[in-house]
């Protein structure tokens, strides 16, 4: 009988233990779930979702993305999306993307498709396996041009009026407005209407506007992308550490 009771009143107390930690989270607060396209794995700052169906949200880590979310970091906020096929995209602060499509299979590789637009600011992205064996599905749009990966990890960064005001490249030369972009394993294409441009390792590449084309870019005129200890991801080759690398 003592037993039982001792069983009930353990019963009990989890349970309150389960409510008094539930009412402590933020609201609204976004948790992981069946069929989304990937998680939130390290969060410092804000990170706002605002779904398909019109609703938003904050999210934290260890929540869901899901195909059609936009996703933004607040000014000082980084966030790293990692994809259900291993990719992840490392977001900058005041950046701003959206899952267009996303649709991953183990056993169905005839279906793979991921596609994903930076509005703005810039990321790090790292090829999981959709990339590694259906690289032509795979890539990243701004309003400028389009980035194809071909086993990759590169970074990206999109500068408009005045997102970019304060930083420099290697020479000390402010930014100019446009697609920054840098290949710190494998290689991207990148193109737009006005042609395209293949960049390999240690390759630095820029895009003006949507009606020129492509150039590449002296190392000496990169700039310095920093990100903080464990945002960087996993890396399969390069030369630049996980938490800092040129742009």
């Amino acid at each position: 009988m003592k037993n039982a009771l001792s069983r009930i009143a353990f019963r009990s107390a989890r349970r309150i233990a389960l409510v008094a930690a539930a009412l402590s989270l933020p609201f609204p607060f976004v948790v992981a779930q069946a069929g989304q396209a990937g998680e939130i794995t390290h969060l410092s700052g804000v990170l706002s979702v605002a779904r398909a169906d019109g609703s938003k949200a904050l999210l934290s880590s260890r929540s869901g993305v899901l195909e059609g979310d936009t996703l933004t970091t607040e000014q000082g906020a980084y966030a790293r999306v990692k994809f259900v096929d291993g990719a992840e995209v490392v977001m900058r602060p005041g950046t701003q993307i959206k899952v267009e499509a996303y649709q991953y299979e183990e056993a169905k590789p005839a279906s793979d498709n991921m596609l994903l637009s930076m509005f703005k600011g810039g990321l790090r992205a790292i090829t999981g396996l959709l990339g590694k064996r259906s690289q032509n599905r795979v890539a990243f749009q701004t309003q400028t041009a389009t980035i194809g990966i071909r086993g990759t990890t590169f970074n990206g960064l999109l500068c408009q009026g005045s997102d970019c005001a304060g930083m420099t490249n290697a020479s000390g030369q402010p930014l100019s407005n446009g697609l920054h972009v840098e290949v710190v394993d494998g290689a991207i294409v990148v193109s737009n209407a006005a042609g395209q441009q293949v960049f390999g390792l240690g390759e630095f590449g820029f895009v003006k506007d949507a009606g020129t084309a492509p150039v590449p870019v002296p190392p000496g005129q990169g700039m310095k992308f920093t990100l903080p200890a464990g945002q960087g991801g996993a890396r399969t080759g390069g030369t630049t550490g996980d938490d800092e690398c040129a742009l």
